[in-house]
């Protein structure tokens, strides 16, 4: 079984800058989703696995472990290599290259964050400066005191009922929050440990990454 701390990185089309280059740990997984290969390759990050139709890339990667896939299909290459880390056992995983670019597919890798959390497990999709995940059904996400800037909360579920966001500049308790108004958009973390949480529902964080990505990564645990 796969230990919870161990991440399945996917790395999509981006340019990735230091930050954001992944540095796996033993145990850890690195997947390569089409051009997401050239983009690792250039950081000297040689993927265990790349996926893809291939149209971005090109060609075919030189690698020993590729999955190719037609161009024709009902998965993204990005949904693929998702649902091969679960197959594998992974439960934590980090998307990058995900957002920006194309607004569809930006839209629908953020949707991907909820489809993971409905599998137990959990998503952050990162790039552009910014990062998002899921929360949903009870959970809650815990962001370290260090954080400092905006956090957007949005109904990710029509409705969202029982949401409480505590330690943050503008709180709630026990709300309602619903898919139609934007009532959680810029709220602000204040030095000190912020929780988000919905009893029932899903909720879409998203919050700025100010070059610390990986060192301030959220918990998430069941109430």
């Amino acid at each position: 079984m796969i230990p919870a701390s161990n991440i399945c990185y996917i790395v999509g089309a981006m340019s990735l800058t230091p930050d954001l280059r992944p540095y796996p740990k033993p145990g850890d997984y690195v997947i390569a989703a089409d051009r997401g290969f050239d983009s690792l390759i250039a950081y000297g990050v040689n993927p265990d696995l790349a996926v893809g139709d291939f149209d971005s890339l090109g060609h075919r990667p030189n690698h020993p472990n590729v999955i190719q896939l037609p161009e024709e299909k009902d998965d993204t290459d990005m949904v693929y290599a998702l649902r091969k880390g679960i197959e594998l056992g992974y439960r934590r995983f980090i998307l990058l290259g995900g957002v920006g670019g194309r607004l569809e597919h930006t839209l629908g890798n953020l949707q991907l964050l909820d489809w993971l959390a409905k599998h137990e497990a959990q998503g952050f999709l990162a790039g552009e400066k910014t990062v998002a995940t899921c929360v949903r059904d009870g959970k809650t996400i815990a962001f370290p005191p260090s954080m400092t800037g905006y956090l957007s909360v949005f109904c990710n579920s029509g409705t969202a009922v029982g949401v409480d966001l505590i330690g943050l500049k503008y709180p709630l308790e026990n709300h309602t929050l619903t898919g139609d108004f934007p009532i959680g958009v810029s709220n602000q973390f204040l030095d000190q440990e912020a929780q988000v949480s919905a009893k029932q529902g899903s909720l879409l964080l998203i919050w700025e990454d100010k070059g610390d990505f990986y060192s301030k990564l959220p918990k998430l645990w069941a109430k």
